[in-house]
């Protein structure tokens, strides 16, 4: 027996080890293999940085031959190429891409973009007056170096200083504008992402709001349905079953229905009726309700329980005069227009809070419907009356 116990003994402490040395490989490894992601990700981000840099160059290289094969051409007085004129427009390509480069880089994007406007004039005054002197210079030094200063053989054209002073500031104003435009592309571009993001967060902002306030009309609706659900429990009533059916059709259209972001009106006065229905059965000889809608056809869409909430406080907050629970509801509809109105009896010295229900309904029309629609919510002495209008948008 000792031999096996022994031999189970070291097989354990090998597979321990075994355990330790994996753990401890897989610490080590792990690192490794992120810091070699690492590199592999910068080397890539170089990579590409240096090559578009690398094209970026060889574009400037290509656009400043092309200005110096435009200067050779038009300093030639017959459109014939020689040495010396060609020399000569070498010679004003430092101080054009000079004054180019001050420019684009510096006057623009930070004085004339920024709107910094009387620092670029200044500034630009500035370039204007140290170019101009530097283009004399450069005229004098490259005409005197070419023609050991016998002027006489220089072609009149490249002895008008304005003529090449302009032809320089005809490429900068053109390579300015150029770069005016490219910078006005890239703002335009950020402006349109940017409140495209902004849009966005005001959406989502807008939509979490609105499960919000679901989230609040819910349980309340709910809670008001199952009390009601309690006092028929209480009474045995032989109604029961029924009032089961339809409040499962309540609860079907409150807990999956409800999530669309828009109904049929006709479906949500289906329920509304059911609810109506549920509510006779539990006031019995003591509820009147008229209950009417005209022309509210199928193609007609709303978002989910917006009208229900009234219907369940006037259920909920209506009083009881001369033995009758008095609710009129109307729906009346035109095109795209709804005329929805309901009034239950009241008694305006008691004090009758409406609940979280009816607040958060405000909020969800102003969320929904801003601008398209109108509730006057008004009280008299023996009733209480919300009219909601509201002008659904096309399409």
């Amino acid at each position: 027996m000792r031999p096996t116990t022994n031999f189970h003994r070291v097989l354990t402490q090998m597979s321990k080890r075994a355990q330790n040395l994996l753990f401890v490989y897989k610490i080590i490894s792990a690192p490794k293999n992120k810091l070699l992601l690492c590199r592999e990700y910068t080397n890539v981000k170089t990579n590409k940085t240096t090559t578009n840099r690398l094209k970026q160059v060889l574009l400037h290289v290509l656009f400043w031959l092309a200005i110096l094969f435009f200067f050779t051409l038009t300093f030639s007085a017959d459109n014939t190429i020689n040495s010396n004129i060609f020399y000569f427009s070498l010679f004003l390509m430092p101080i054009t891409i000079g004054i180019t480069y001050v420019s684009i880089y510096k006057l623009i994007p930070d004085y004339l973009v920024t709107k910094r406007y009387f620092l670029f004039g200044l500034y630009s005054l500035y370039t204007i007056i140290i170019s101009v002197f530097s283009i004399m210079f450069s005229v004098f030094y490259g005409i005197a170096f070419l023609t050991d200063f016998m002027f006489t053989k220089v072609e009149s054209l490249t002895r008008n200083t304005l003529f090449i002073i302009a032809c320089i500031y005809l490429v900068v104003i053109v390579v300015s504008a150029f770069k005016l435009l490219k910078l006005n592309l890239k703002q335009s571009k950020y402006n349109a992402e940017l409140e495209a993001k902004i849009l966005e967060a005001q959406l989502k902002l807008k939509e979490q709001e609105l499960k919000y306030l679901k989230m609040q009309i819910h349980p309340h609706f709910l809670f008001n349905t199952l009390n009601t659900m309690y006092g028929f429990a209480l009474k045995k009533s032989d109604t029961t079953p029924e009032m089961i059916l339809k409040l499962s059709n309540l609860l079907d259209y409150l807990l999956y229905q409800v999530d669309k972001p828009s109904v049929a009106l006709t479906e949500e006065i289906n329920h509304i009726q059911d609810y109506i229905d549920l509510e006779q059965m539990r006031f019995s000889d003591t509820l009147d309700v008229s209950f009417t809608s005209n022309n509210c056809i199928g193609t007609i869409s709303v978002a989910p329980m917006l009208f229900l909430p009234f219907v369940e406080n006037s259920f909920k907050h209506g009083k009881i005069l001369e033995g009758k629970l008095n609710i009129d509801i109307a729906f009346k509809c035109s095109g795209r227009n709804i005329d929805f109105s309901i009034s239950n009896s009241h008694e305006k010295s008691q004090s009758t809070p409406h609940g979280i229900g009816l607040e958060n309904i405000k909020k969800r029309l102003e969320l929904l419907y801003k601008g398209q629609y109108k509730l006057d919510i008004s009280e008299s002495n023996d009733s209480y009356q919300v009219q909601l209008n509201l002008e659904l948008p096309h399409g």
